[in-house]
């Protein structure tokens, strides 16, 4: 029996947010799901979201994605107008909402959204509980991560 390759395995990912881990400490991760429209879902397979200035807030008990830019397409139904940037409802357990509003009131944690992929057909997108990082914590993590790649030159190398 052969083995199976993952190169096959197609990426759910559909857009990533890379400008949050540099701006801040991610210190927990959570998993939405989406409130979307028809054309929105649409737009999601063609690959048209983007993520780098989307935030999430917590409204009367409730999640809210504020900031995505999902692209229309241009073949659109007529009798809608898309909004590209409205605000999207996150759903999320009473439990987890409960943990994630006590962290943000409380301890001063902010959330930001990382990633959205899809999930058995569902768009789905990962939260980060963060707090911010200062500017010499931010050339420290560069400076880490030249450091390591430097490494595993020098390893490879022999």
């Amino acid at each position: 029996m052969a083995k199976s390759n993952n190169k096959n395995k197609p990426d759910n990912t559909i857009a990533l947010n890379k400008k949050a881990r540099h701006d801040f400490f991610i210190e927990d991760y959570y998993e939405a799901g989406l409130m979307l429209q028809g054309w929105e879902v649409k737009s999601l397979r063609a690959g048209r979201a983007q993520l780098t200035e989307s935030y999430v807030l917590i409204r009367n008990g409730e999640a809210w994605l504020f900031g995505a830019h999902i692209t229309p397409l241009n073949t659109a139904s007529t009798h809608i107008s898309p909004d590209p940037t409205r605000t999207r409802k996150l759903l999320l357990h009473r439990r987890e909402l409960d943990s994630l509003i006590g962290a943000v009131e409380r301890k001063g944690y902010t959330l930001v959204a990382l990633s959205m992929f899809w999930h058995h057909g569902l768009a789905k997108l990962n939260i980060g509980l963060a707090k911010g990082k200062k500017q010499h914590d931010k050339r420290d993590t560069e400076r880490d991560r030249d450091w390591k790649r430097e490494k595993q030159r020098l390893l490879k190398k022999g």
